[in-house]
């Protein structure tokens, strides 16, 4: 039986997909939603915010995980 019809369907890494390469994903860019590898996938700690809408806002001093893609991460540095 075929991993479709066991229901055991993982999410392959978009970036190796586009090289023809089969690498299961292991995170999903918070940004754009691509699955992404170990390879391929960036952790960055971001700021959290805090204040009312639409200001002021201020930094609480603490940080957050987050789950890149390499295009968003090169683009959150910008």
């Amino acid at each position: 039986m075929d991993a479709y019809h066991t229901g055991a369907i993982t999410m392959k890494c978009y970036i190796c997909a586009k090289k023809a390469r089969t690498t299961d994903a292991v995170a999903i860019c918070i940004v754009c939603g691509m699955g992404t590898c170990m390879e391929h996938t960036i952790r960055r700690d971001v700021d959290i915010w805090e204040g009312g809408y639409p200001f002021p806002a201020q930094k609480i001093g603490k940080k957050m995980p987050r789950m890149l893609c390499q295009e968003c991460n090169a683009a959150f540095r910008e």
